[in-house]
């Protein structure tokens, strides 16, 4: 099995970095005490003691951009029961509660056929509380690409990403079409390693808190290695120009097109946030923050083929599209053209398997899981101490997991 690049969501945030600009701030003249502890919070942001508690709200301790929530809520019913016991994981049998309990799980449920059948906050969260789903926003990203499009403000997938955004054109993005962006097939040269401070992936992170410069200024700066379309790869850049195409195409800030052709048309119970770099651009690559149960309304929204509360919200081919892998790179199962042993679509991975089954992933156990077959919708939200040392295994593990709690 081949191992993948570290991936998902912002990892030690460039803690060197962060460090000299908090001494610079404590010599300096007219310190800031809002300043000082966004710092602070940055760089203990994944300390296992602080982690639970800083992945809830994240959005009042750095800058962020509100998605108000809908005048009329999309009712999910209840019809409670007890998850199963067991679920088997490598031909071994592992228990539910200890898996739950294991992952630091904050929150989950489970919907199906239409009603919420187990629903449960762990570690302190509540109902209200915004999770910050981390790479799960790409999938969000995603959604509002198919809608833009449909709405006639991109033309098409095969478009190049520097039709919108002509800044780009200095980058290893020139040429590169919305359609490889999308499949993580951009052929561009960056480090995802969330273990090494200097990554790019690190710099990202910190910038998306707005500890640093713009987000853009990185992208522009960034090489290509790969012929876009032939190799799936993994790299968080590609979603933070999905969302300057986004911005450029439709002339609004991501968080107000989220929340006009989304949030409110899907009737969410409970606002949302978008972070921001200091620029004020939002971080589409891992920064939306949502409650548990509108999370699972996304899903749903997936689920019923972009169809929810009397609208198609997004446009049905687009989910189609989006959860079929439809070339040879980004196919399930060990490929020579991939990073990773799961399949991917526009922002979705797809596993091996015969459940026809599709999710989106953030590190540290975020997942939004979808199984028409089982007609199941599966949010998930974790602040998982471990991941640094079987990240890898525990994501993987965590499908099986889904696929028991579909099955029941």
């Amino acid at each position: 099995m081949k191992k993948r690049s570290k991936k998902f969501g912002i990892k030690k945030v460039i803690i060197s970095i962060i460090l000299l600009i908090l001494l610079f701030l404590l010599v300096g003249a007219g310190l800031n005490y809002k300043t000082i502890e966004k710092i602070y919070t940055g760089v203990t942001l994944f300390q296992p003691s602080k982690m639970n508690e800083r992945f809830r709200n994240l959005d009042q301790k750095f800058s962020s951009r509100k998605v108000e929530s809908s005048e009329t809520i999309f009712h999910l019913e209840k019809n409670l029961k007890d998850l199963p016991e067991d679920y088997m994981y490598l031909g071994e049998k592992h228990n539910v509660n200890d898996f739950i309990k294991r992952t630091n799980t904050t929150g989950l449920i489970v919907i199906q056929d239409d009603k919420i059948t187990y629903e449960e906050y762990f570690n302190g969260y509540k109902e209200s509380d915004r999770m910050i789903t981390w790479s799960v926003s790409k999938s969000i990203i995603s959604s509002l690409i198919g809608i833009a499009i449909e709405e006639g403000y991109i033309n098409d997938v095969y478009d190049y990403v520097t039709d919108y955004v002509p800044s780009l054109l200095k980058s290893g993005y020139r040429e590169v079409t919305i359609k490889d962006v999308l499949q993580m097939s951009s052929g561009i040269r960056f480090n995802e390693d969330y273990f090494d401070n200097n990554s790019d992936v690190n710099q990202m992170g910190a910038r998306s808190l707005g500890l640093g410069k713009s987000l853009e200024d990185l992208l522009i700066s960034l090489t290509r290695e790969r012929t876009p379309g032939t190799y799936n790869r993994y790299v968080s850049s590609d979603t933070q120009v999905l969302g300057m195409v986004l911005r450029e195409a439709t002339g609004v800030d991501i968080a107000t097109y989220t929340q006009e052709k989304l949030w409110k048309p899907a009737g969410m119970e409970f606002d949302a946030h978008w972070l921001t770099d200091s620029a004020g651009v939002e971080s589409a690559f891992g920064g939306f923050n949502a409650s548990l149960r509108d999370l699972a309304r996304f899903g749903l929204l997936y689920l019923n083929k972009g169809f929810m509360m009397g609208n198609q919200i997004i446009p049905k081919k687009w989910i189609t599209d989006s959860i079929t892998p439809d070339a040879p790179h980004l196919l399930p199962g060990e490929n020579p053209n991939s990073s990773w042993i799961l399949g991917y679509g526009y922002q979705w991975w797809i596993p091996e398997g015969i459940e026809n089954d599709f999710l989106g992933m953030g590190i540290y156990g975020q997942a939004i899981y979808i199984n028409p077959k089982r007609n199941t919708v599966i949010v998930k939200t974790s602040a998982y101490k471990d991941y640094d040392t079987d990240g890898y295994e525990m994501e993987l593990e965590s499908i099986e997991f889904f696929r028991q709690l579909a099955i029941q």
